[in-house]
């Protein structure tokens, strides 16, 4: 059963700006695109690459090992759609951001 947790504040998170990380047990990148929150797997899936390292600019995150970009909201890559990473639910309530994680 999916469970709510708690990851950070929205004061932690500025628009444009990403951070990582970790909701029971799973490392996740937690992005701010225009003032809504997203989480993802901070691993590019084409060969590792750190996210957390790349550029974030409106909702594609840019992967700093070979330029794979990732929209946040879906996980879709732009460059390859043979490529994804995973995205998870998040919820604000007040200042608080929680992400639905298995």
């Amino acid at each position: 059963m999916p469970r709510l947790v708690k990851i950070a504040t929205t004061g932690e998170v500025a628009p444009g700006q990403k951070k990582l990380v970790e909701a029971d047990g799973y490392e996740l990148l937690l992005c701010n695109a225009f003032g809504d929150y997203y989480a993802i797997s901070p691993i590019c899936p084409h060969e590792e690459g750190p996210l957390q390292d790349g550029s974030l600019v409106g909702e594609i995150v840019t992967c700093p090992v070979h330029g794979y970009d990732f929209n946040v909201r879906t996980g879709e890559c732009q460059f390859d759609t043979d490529f994804r990473v995973a995205t998870y639910p998040v919820r604000v309530e007040g200042v608080d951001i929680y992400v639905e994680v298995p």
